[in-house]
């Protein structure tokens, strides 16, 4: 398994080569690369210049750290068809950046709207199925995860879009602070990674309070909270982190290996404080090894 420190707090605050040698510094052996202006901007196309790829890989062979995945979100379910087909088209070139990068996994999300959930239903297995032949044949593994917001919330339906596809390339990512959206307030976490089941091959670690529960957040006007959630350290919310922990025990989850992409990921996934990143991070690898008897 890898244990991977996703940089979009460092990204905001400082630049690639330090943002590399920060997560060195902590002790991760990975970076998950979500949405950054120079590389892979949300919804926009990708980036990624001679410059900006030459201070990535100096900051990569300095530190030994890899890259285990990129995340991406772009409008690949609309609603409009030509946001589709421009975020298809971003697909094709964060794959090829990808590919020479040498990075298989892309995590990802549905990035619909959820006031049209059929339209938007339609048009993701519309931008999939034009998508997976290029997936396979570039030998890369896309995680999906739901998201607070999008036309699908729900794990279990998601879970099913993803083995609809009976595609080694197709995987899916649980992201434990989405949890409570997962499940319309739940919060059943064993079920959810359950039922995700050999499919699952990604978690994100971040902690987050019950949105269904009355005054969790309080916020005015009323009625804007539909998506609040947070990404804080584990222990600071209502995330049931120890039947997350244990049903991953249980599946045997820090030694699964997939067809494509290899190794399962762990992402530690805290963005809302930087100013505790010192304590925090180092604090999550070594629960994230002792929890899943990681060395």
């Amino acid at each position: 398994m890898k244990i991977a420190f996703d940089v979009d707090v460092l990204a905001k605050q400082m630049s690639i080569n330090d943002m590399v040698h920060q997560v060195a510094d902590w002790g991760y052996k990975y970076i998950e690369q979500s949405p950054h202006p120079r590389i892979n901007p949300f919804y926009k196309h990708p980036l990624f210049s001679r410059e900006t790829e030459a201070e990535y890989r100096k900051a990569l062979k300095e530190t030994g750290v890899e890259i285990s995945s990129f995340i991406v979100v772009y409008r690949w379910s609309g609603p409009t068809e030509e946001q589709r087909l421009h975020a298809v088209a971003n697909w094709k070139k964060i794959v090829e950046i990808a590919v020479n990068m040498g990075v298989q996994v892309i995590n990802t999300e549905l990035s619909g709207d959820p006031n049209q959930p059929e339209i938007c239903n339609g048009m993701w297995f519309r931008s999939m199925d034009e998508l997976l032949p290029l997936f396979e044949k570039e030998g890369i593994r896309v995680e999906i995860q739901s998201h607070p917001y999008d036309f699908c919330e729900l794990n279990d339906e998601t879970c099913d879009f993803v083995k609809s596809y009976r595609s080694d390339n197709l995987t899916y990512c649980y992201s434990a602070s989405h949890g409570f959206f997962y499940d319309k307030g739940k919060g059943d976490v064993r079920h959810m990674l359950k039922y995700a089941g050999d499919d699952l091959s990604h978690i994100l670690l971040a902690d987050t309070m019950n949105q269904t529960v009355d005054c969790r957040y309080i916020v005015n006007p009323p009625g804007v909270s539909m998506a609040i959630h947070q990404h804080t350290a584990m222990g600071e919310g209502e995330v049931d982190f120890p039947g997350i922990f244990e049903t991953l025990r249980e599946m045997d989850f820090a030694n699964r290996t997939f067809k494509v992409g290899g190794e399962s990921i762990t992402c530690v996934s805290y963005f809302g404080y930087p100013e505790r990143m010192n304590r925090q991070a180092p604090e999550a690898l070594e629960r994230i090894k002792r929890e899943l008897g990681v060395k």
